[in-house]
């Protein structure tokens, strides 16, 4: 019981955390998509000259999103600073 009650909680809130990661980006944000050598689709979304995001589609395995956490439009190791800095979206229906 001890174990099932957190398992229970996290994935309820898994499962109300369905909101497209696009969602939470301005407007104005401009995707700019390119595809890599060994095939990953990387989209950047910037407002102006700040990157906002990038969202991941690896050839192989699952899409990711990494976010511009304390907003100075580029993405480095400040901003893993305070939480995680890759965000997976683990379910979708």
């Amino acid at each position: 019981m001890r174990i099932a009650l957190p398992f229970a909680l996290t994935l309820a809130l898994a499962a109300c955390a369905t909101a497209a990661p696009e969602a939470m980006l301005p407007e104005n944000a401009a995707p700019a998509t390119r595809t890599e050598a060994n095939g990953d689709v990387v989209t950047e979304y910037r407002v102006g000259d700040r990157l906002q995001m990038v969202k991941v589609v690896p050839f192989r395995g699952a899409t990711y999103y990494i976010y511009d956490r304390n907003g100075d439009g580029r993405i480095d190791e400040k901003d893993s600073q305070g939480g995680p800095l890759t965000y997976y979206k683990l379910f979708r229906w």
